[in-house]
């Protein structure tokens, strides 16, 4: 069975994040795993604590089958790449185990500034959550010569084999974003309450997370 991982700083986590991983999740027919970063090194300090983060995926997620939570980033020491991520899911999973990283259309642009980008397509496959065929045009040219021949419309294909293709998840686009969650908190704009699940929202009234700009 596929795995499919979803990584990133969920800060906070917010509808459109779980849209992703709801879209995958039907689409693919396996649960999607969410991880949150403990240190991302390719961005600024996050707004939240690494387990405030993962308790609001946690809050977020419960009741939904198709969703799970999983800390192992916060517990690992130094900067949480994502390959390391993938070298340890291979040790646990076996080289033949079809694996998948979820990844946003604007992440999957900037994946040559990613830490040892080029081996990611050697552990795993690529899910990203496209916007339409512009995702695929006039991207950077490492990456466009890495992704030749390898994008896929057959979610099967992925079920199939360990690592390699990348397919392109078409899903209605949101509107919802971490930083204008966060800076709406911050300016007292009461919008943000609609943009994240309900119990994410008391959690972070309660926390007093995202005050300052």
């Amino acid at each position: 069975m596929l795995t499919l991982w979803y990584g990133g700083t969920f800060d906070p986590v917010h509808a459109g994040h779980l849209a992703i991983a709801r879209a995958a999740a039907d689409a693919f027919g396996v649960p999607v795993t969410m991880a949150p970063a403990a240190d991302p090194p390719h961005r600024d300090a996050t707004g939240a604590s690494a387990d405030q983060r993962a308790r609001m995926l946690e809050l977020a997620t419960a009741g939904d089958p198709r969703l799970r939570v999983d800390r192992r980033e916060l517990h690992r020491d130094g900067p949480s790449w994502t390959v390391d991520t993938l070298l340890e899911l291979r040790t646990e999973l076996g080289d033949e185990a079809p694996l998948a990283l979820l990844v946003g259309a604007d992440s999957f642009r900037s994946l040559p500034t990613w830490h040892r980008w080029r081996e990611l397509l050697q552990l795993a496959h690529l899910v990203v959550a496209a916007r339409g065929d512009e995702d695929r045009a006039d991207l950077p040219e490492a990456l466009a010569a890495a992704a030749a021949g390898r994008w896929t419309d057959e979610p099967a294909r992925l079920a199939a084999t360990p690592a390699g293709a990348i397919h392109a998840l078409r899903q209605p686009l949101r509107p919802e974003s971490a930083t204008a969650v966060r800076h709406a908190i911050a300016a007292g704009d009461p919008a943000w309450r609609g943009q994240v699940p309900v119990a994410v929202a008391a959690y972070i009234e309660a926390e007093g997370l995202y005050r300052q700009p």
